[in-house]
C-alpha cells in the first residue's frame, strides 16, 4: 500500500523479558479507520504507544504520515491526537487549562488554543464547566475533556483508545457518529482499539486482532469472514416458521448449503448473493409468500469470537 498513514514492519517491544508486542506488521491507508482488538494484554495500549514515540521498539519500524516516531517523536505528536483510556487530566488543573496546556505544547498560540479549546468543549457539551477544575469529574465528563484535547489540534492521525467507555448511550451515538464523520468527510486515520465490538462493527473498514502480541489477523472483516465460513446467511420472511414442506423446497434449491426454520421464516446460507433471485422464485412459484430476504453478514463481534475460539482450539 503506496503513501499508508500508518506502517509496521516486524514492530516489537517486550517487558519483563515478555513480549508485548511482537513481529508486528501492518498498515493503515489514509482516511481508513481500523479496528484494533484483542484481550486485555494483547498489546494494543503498547502498540499505540510505539506509534507516538512514547515507547522505544527493540526490534522492528514504524513509520506515521511517513515520520518515523523514534527520530521524529515531537513531529509526529503534532499531526496525532490520542486519547487514552483512563483519560489523563490534571486534576489541579480548569477543562480548559486541560484542553490549552497540550495544544500550547504543539505549538499553538495562546489566542488560537483558548479559541479552539472553548469550541471544542462546547462541542462535548463541557463549556459551561471551563473554568471549574477537573477533580470530581465524573468518568464519562473525563472522557468527553479528553476527546475535546485530542481533537483539538485538528491531528491527521487519531489513536483512540476505548473511546466511549464511561459514556452513556447518546454520549456514545455522538462520539461513534463523530468518528465516522474525521474519517468519512475529513479524511482522518483512526486507530481504533475498543472491546464494544458492535461499535468497531460500525465504523472499521479493517480489523486488526491481535492476541499475546502477535497479529493474529488483519483485514476487512468480509474477506476474513470469506476465510472462516463458506457462503452467506440470508434471513427471509415468510410471514412466520417455515414448515417442513418450505424448508424441503429450501434444501433442495439450487445454490442453498443449508436452511433452517426461524420465527420470521427461515435462515439459510446460500453460495453468494447470485443464488437469492432464483430461490425466491423457487418459494413463490411453489405458492410460499416471501415478504423479505436479507443478507447477513458475519458481524466483527462474530468473527472476532470465530478467530479466538480458532486459537483456543
Amino acid at each position: 500500500m503506496a503513501h499508508a498513514a500508518i506502517e509496521t514492519s516486524g514492530l516489537t517491544r517486550s517487558f519483563a523479558s515478555r513480549p508485548a508486542v511482537d513481529q508486528l506488521t501492518f498498515e493503515v491507508a489514509p482516511g481508513e479507520v481500523v479496528a484494533l482488538l484483542g484481550p486485555n494484554g494483547a498489546g494494543k495500549t503498547t502498540t499505540v504507544r510505539l506509534l507516538n514515540g512514547v515507547l522505544r521498539p527493540d526490534a522492528g519500524t514504524s513509520r506515521v504520515l511517513g515520520l518515523d516516531p523514534v527520530a521524529d517523536g515531537d513531529a509526529v505528536r503534532r499531526r496525532t491526537g490520542v486519547l487514552t483510556e483512563t483519560a489523563g487530566l490534571d486534576d489541579r488543573l480548569t477543562l480548559l487549562e486541560n484542553v490549552v496546556i497540550p495544544a500550547r505544547i504543539r505549538g499553538m498560540s495562546r489566542v488560537d488554543a483558548e479559541r479552539q479549546a472553548r469550541l471544542m468543549l462546547e462541542r462535548f457539551d463541557m463549556a459551561g464547566r471551563a473554568g471549574e477544575k477537573a477533580q470530581g469529574l465524573s468518568t464519562g465528563q473525563r472522557k468527553r475533556v479528553a476527546l475535546a484535547r485530542a481533537l483539538l489540534h485538528e491531528p491527521d492521525v487519531l489513536f483512540l483508545d476505548e473511546p466511549t467507555s464511561g459514556l452513556d448511550p447518546e454520549a456514545t451515538r455522538d462520539v461513534v457518529s463523530l468518528i465516522a464523520t474525521l474519517a468519512r468527510e475529513q479524511g482522518r486515520t483512526v486507530l481504533l482499539c475498543t472491546h464494544f465490538l458492535a461499535e468497531a462493527g460500525r465504523l472499521c473498514q479493517r480489523m486488526a486482532v491481535l492476541q499475546r502480541g502477535r497479529l493474529q489477523a488483519y483485514g476487512r472483516p468480509e474477506d476474513l469472514a470469506a476465510q472462516l465460513w463458506s457462503g452467506l446467511n440470508v434471513d427471509l420472511d415468510l410471514g412466520g416458521p417455515a414448515d417442513d414442506r418450505t424448508l424441503a423446497i429450501l434444501r433442495g434449491a439450487r445454490g442453498v448449503i443449508r436452511a433452517d426454520t426461524s420465527p420470521a421464516g427461515a435462515a439459510v446460507c446460500v453460495e453468494g448473493r447470485a443464488a437469492l433471485p432464483s430461490l425466491v422464485a423457487s418459494l413463490v412459484s411453489r405458492e410460499v409468500p416471501v415478504y423479505g430476504a436479507v443478507p447477513r453478514p458475519p458481524t466483527v463481534e462474530e468473527i472476532y469470537f470465530a478467530l479466538q475460539d480458532g486459537e483456543r482450539s
